[in-house]
C-alpha cells in the first residue's frame, strides 16, 4: 500500500439470500475527512432483511439508497447506517478537534471506513458507545410521534413490540399522562415492557377505543389489529415499510362510520410540524442525547444479541429466515 492508504473490510450483499465480508483499500485521507475505526454496529432489522432477501421494489432503489451506500439494489451492495467508532484520524483544521472521539455515522458495516468530518457526530457525554447503535430506531420514534401529534392524557396503543415499536412505547409514556399498552402477541416481550414502564397486553387483551395507535409490527395482520384498536376519530399511524409485500386492509365495516384517519410516517424527511426548524442532524442530536440521559439505561433491554464482525454473513442470514425474539442486533469489532 501507499502511504496514507489503509486496509478495510466491509460486508456486502451479494445477492437475494447471500452476504460476504470483503477487503477493501482506502486512499489516503484529505484534509476535512476522518478516518473511523468502527467499535459497534446495529442490523435494521427488518429493513436489512428486506435488502437481503432482495424484497425491495424497483420503485424504490432511489430512496431507499443509505448515505454511503456502495453498489446498487438488487445486488451486489454494501448497506447499512448504525455505527459507532473512534475517530483515529482527522487532518486539517476542520476535521483534527474530532480526534479520538467517539462518533455515529450513518455508515454500513466496516471496520474501518473514512468520510467528511461533517458526516460523523460526537456522542454526547454519558452514552455508552455500545447502546448507540439504538440511535437510528430512535430518531425513527421521535419522527413518528411528531407525526402522530400525541396530547396529554392520551390513552396510546403500540402495536408491535420490536425494538421501534418499543422505543415508541418508552417516548410515550414520558407524555404526562398518557396512559400507553405495547401490545404484541409474543408474551415473552413482557418483561421488555415491564422494564420500560409500560403495560404489555396481547391483542386480545388490548384496551380498545385508544386515541392514538401506532402500528410498529411489518406484519400486515397488526396493522388489522390497530385499526380495530382506534376509537371514534382516532389517528393510526403507520410505522411498519412492508416492502414489495402487498397489505390487505379492513376498510369495510365500521371504519368510515368510526371515521379514522390513517396517516404514515417515514424518517427519511422530517416531520412536516417540524422541518421548518429542524434538520436531520438536529434530529440525530436529539436522539443521541435521549440515549445519554440516565433514565435510558432501561433501553438496554433492547439489545437482545451481540455478535463479532466475523459472523455477521451468517448473522444476517438468520435474521432474515427467523429472526426469534431478537430486538436489536449488535455487531461487535474488536
Amino acid at each position: 500500500m501507499r502511504p496514507g492508504e489503509a486496509e478495510a473490510r466491509a460486508y456486502w450483499v451479494t445477492g437475494a439470500g447471500g452476504g460476504e465480508l470483503r477487503s477493501e483499500r482506502l486512499p489516503e485521507l484529505p484534509a476535512g475527512w476522518v478516518r473511523v475505526r468502527t467499535r459497534f454496529s446495529g442490523i435494521s432489522r427488518g429493513t436489512e432483511s428486506l435488502v437481503f432477501r432482495g424484497e425491495v421494489p424497483p420503485s424504490e432503489y432511489t430512496r431507499m439508497r443509505a448515505p454511503f451506500q456502495a453498489g446498487d439494489f438488487p445486488a451486489p451492495l454494501k448497506y447499512g447506517y448504525i455505527n459507532v467508532g473512534e475517530v483515529v484520524e482527522a487532518p486539517g483544521q476542520v476535521a483534527d478537534p474530532l480526534l479520538g472521539q467517539l462518533v455515529y455515522c450513518l455508515f454500513p458495516h466496516q471496520d474501518l471506513y473514512q468520510v467528511p468530518a461533517d458526516a460523523v457526530t460526537p456522542l454526547p457525554d454519558g452514552l455508552p458507545p455500545g447502546r448507540g447503535v439504538l440511535a437510528a430506531n430512535l430518531e425513527t420514534a421521535v419522527n413518528g410521534l411528531w407525526d402522530a401529534e400525541p396530547r396529554l392524557g392520551d390513552r396510546i396503543a403500540v402495536v408491535g413490540a420490536g425494538a421501534l415499536g418499543c422505543l415508541v412505547a418508552w417516548l410515550a409514556r414520558r407524555i404526562p399522562g398518557c396512559e400507553v399498552e405495547l401490545i404484541d402477541p409474543n408474551p415473552r416481550r413482557a418483561p421488555v415492557a415491564a422494564a420500560l414502564g409500560v403495560r404489555y397486553r396481547t391483542p386480545a387483551d388490548a384496551t380498545p377505543e385508544a386515541d392514538l395507535v401506532i402500528h410498529a409490527s411489518g406484519n400486515p395482520g397488526g396493522l388489522a389489529t390497530a385499526l380495530g384498536l382506534a376509537g371514534f376519530e382516532a389517528t393510526v399511524l403507520e410505522l411498519s415499510w412492508f416492502g414489495a409485500k402487498p397489505v390487505t386492509l379492513p376498510l369495510g365495516e365500521a371504519f368510515h362510520q368510526r371515521r379514522l384517519d390513517i396517516r404514515s410516517s417515514q424518517v427519511g424527511s422530517v416531520a412536516t410540524a417540524q422541518r421548518a426548524r429542524w434538520d436531520h442532524r438536529r434530529r440525530l442530536r436529539l436522539a443521541l442525547r435521549l440515549l445519554a440521559e440516565p433514565e435510558a439505561a432501561a433501553l438496554d433491554v433492547l439489545i437482545s444479541g451481540e455478535e463479532p464482525f466475523e459472523c455477521l454473513p451468517q448473522v444476517q442470514a438468520r435474521l432474515a429466515a427467523d429472526p426469534g425474539d431478537t430486538l436489536t442486533q449488535r455487531i461487535r469489532y474488536d
